[in-house]
Parts: structure tokens; sequence; C-alpha cells
């Protein structure tokens, strides 16, 4: 998908910007490293950058960035490149309450994360809620990531948390997620697990290879191969999309869905929670 970068005073503007919306993307429960400021836009950090984003129409605007980490780094995050308005309108086609949530939440877009980063946010969003699950991953970059500004810090990698032990994650309060986080880590520092394949191997090999860490289950997996690893076709289903599979779709699954099926997953998601009357 064409879109125009222009440098600007404070960092960069993307224009022809389409089917984008920064609240229902960045702070749905694909993404943890978010904070939504006073004015609506979101300051956030990926990949070792801290940035503040906006948009105004069809102009994005990324604070602290240039050309290069637009085409490096943001251009793919945001999944610019894929068309949603031509996959909403084919997919409002599988059944009309699928319609319906795409139509309620159409600036939607599955974020490009780094896989190690998504894995272990979904390893930490067990039992958990989003306001949690943010303070644990903060104070896991605070305590363990890399300075990059002020009072700013990055994902740890896994060679670093591979080196610790579940009890140096005490000052986390993530409790029996501790020695997830370490057991991922490790797995994958060693390569004993490798992100890397679960991008483009079949999908239930991908699955099965991060299911070799200790307290991943298939939801987690799915969650850490659609986020993480972009592969759309997951779909991911927690207690919110059990019910409203149950409720708004029966006898169907993730299957009928389609290849898009992950796009799919968000729409149905969002849609649900911001509906609990349908469940009364």
């Amino acid at each position: 998908m064409y879109v125009r970068c222009e440098t600007t005073d404070k960092g960069i503007m993307v224009d022809e910007i389409r089917d984008f919306d920064l609240a229902q993307t960045l702070d749905c429960g694909q993404s943890f490293r978010w904070t939504e400021q006073a004015d609506g836009s979101f300051k956030g950090i990926a990949f070792g950058q801290c940035v503040k984003v906006s948009i105004d129409g069809t102009r994005l605007y990324i604070d602290n960035a240039d050309k290069a980490d637009f085409e490096n780094i943001w251009y793919d995050y945001f999944d610019l490149g894929l068309d949603y308005g031509k996959i909403r309108e084919n997919i409002s086609k599988i059944h009309p309450v699928l319609a319906d949530a795409a139509k309620y939440a159409p600036g939607i877009r599955i974020l490009r994360q780094e896989p190690f980063e998504a894995l272990c946010t979904f390893i930490i969003s067990q039992n958990n809620n989003i306001k949690r699950i943010k303070g644990i991953v903060q104070r896991l970059c605070e305590n363990f990531g890399e300075q990059i500004g002020d009072g700013e810090f990055a994902f740890p990698d896994a060679d670093r948390l591979a080196a610790l032990a579940p009890d140096d994650l005490a000052p986390l309060r993530a409790g029996f997620r501790n020695r997830y986080l370490i057991d991922a880590a490790q797995r994958v520092s060693s390569g004993e697990v490798d992100l890397e394949i679960c991008k483009t191997i079949d999908y239930d090999s991908a699955r099965s290879e991060l299911m070799k860490i200790v307290g991943v289950g298939q939801k987690v997996a799915d969650c850490t191969l659609l986020f993480g690893m972009h592969r759309i076709e997951a779909f991911p289903v927690d207690v919110w999309m059990k019910r409203a599979m149950e409720k708004l779709f029966p006898n169907m699954n993730g299957n009928d869905f389609g290849e898009y099926a992950g796009i799919a997953q968000q729409y149905i998601f969002h849609y649900s929670r911001m509906h609990p009357e349908f469940f009364e």
C-alpha cells in the first residue's frame, strides 16, 4: 500500500493513511507498552525506540523518528502495507455479526511486534488484566532492559533474561509467571526454541515449537504467533473469545474465518468487550 513519508521538525509525517485508529489498535490488548496521552496521542516503545504517535485525518505523525526508522521499523510495525479495507470487505461476507464487528472498529490493525517481547508479554497476560500486565512489563523493562532515554527502557532480550533465575524476577510481582519467563528466555537463547522458523513453518508446527516452553499453552502460542510473527491465520481463544464464539458464532471456529482469521478475531474480541450486554 502506498504511503508518503516526510520529515517534520519533530519527526516524520506519513500521509495517505487509511483504516488506522490508534486507540483501537494500541489499547486493545495486543501490545502493552503504549500509553495514551492527554491530547489523544500515544507514547510507546518498540524495537528499542521510544516515540509518540498521533493521527490527524489521513496523516500519521511519529515524533522522534526519521525516514530510516519509518522504513526499517514503523512501516512494518503498524502493518501499513496491508489493505485492511479490502480484508474487512471480504471477511464481512462470512457472517453478519462479523460484518457488524468489523464496522464497529474499522481502525484496528495487527501490530508486527518483536517476537520475544510478544512471547513474554503474553506469558505475563495469563490470568491477568491489561492494567496489571502493563505494570509487570514496565517493571521488567526498568529492571532488566537497556536504558534508551530519560526514564525509558527497551525490552530485555532473551540472552539477558536467560542469565537470571526466577527469584531474580521478584521485583516484577508476576508470581508463577517468573518461572515461565525464565524458561522461555533460556530455551530461546539456547536455540532450543527457534522463533524465526515459527514465522514460516506450517502453523501447527509453529505452535508446537512455542509450546515446548513451560507455561505456554495454545492460547499464549496463538497470541505470540499472531502479534509477534504476523501469522494472521491465528485465532487465539481466551475467556472473552470463548463466550463470544458460543453466543455470537455458534457451531463455528477459527478455521471458518479463513486466511485472515486473526484480523477477524480482533474485530470480534473488541466488539464483544465493548458490548457486555450481549452476554447478559
